[in-house]
């Protein structure tokens, strides 16, 4: 479990102690300092798995550099079935052989699995309108 999953009630510990300091100076100076600190933890955190994540990527074994690419390739094959194959043995079914049963379906979760890994949520939208990511 990573600092980040605690920071929830770190943040609310830290704000009550912030809310006892007496003077409003010292007091808007504290909670500036820990929003930077937070940040600075997040920014490390991020940074770090960029490292993971570039380690794994050039690594030789299929089995480590291949996990992201197998989860898409997973995720390829149930949109294909999906929207592919189970209309066609659908169809197909119910001409040649009618008492076919259809086969079982996939929910609609896949779209949003493959946004999230192409990285067509709108947040990255926004960035890049705001110009903030280029």
């Amino acid at each position: 479990m990573a600092i980040l999953d605690f920071l929830p009630v770190i943040g609310a510990a830290a704000q009550k102690l912030i809310d006892l300091i007496p003077d409003p100076g010292a007091r808007a100076k504290a909670a500036e300092e820990y929003q930077r600190e937070v940040l600075a933890i997040a920014a490390r955190a991020e940074a770090e798995q960029r490292e993971i994540n570039k380690a794994e990527a050039a690594h030789g074994s299929l089995f480590v550099a291949g996990w992201r690419p197998a989860i898409g390739w997973v995720c390829a094959l149930a949109l294909g079935f999906q929207y592919l194959v189970r209309p066609l043995l659908a169809w197909a079914g119910g001409a040649w052989w009618p008492h076919l049963p259809l086969l079982p379906g996939i929910d609609e979760a896949l779209w949003q699995l493959m946004f999230g890994m192409l990285g067509l949520g709108g947040l990255r939208s926004f960035e890049k309108a705001r110009g903030v990511a280029k």
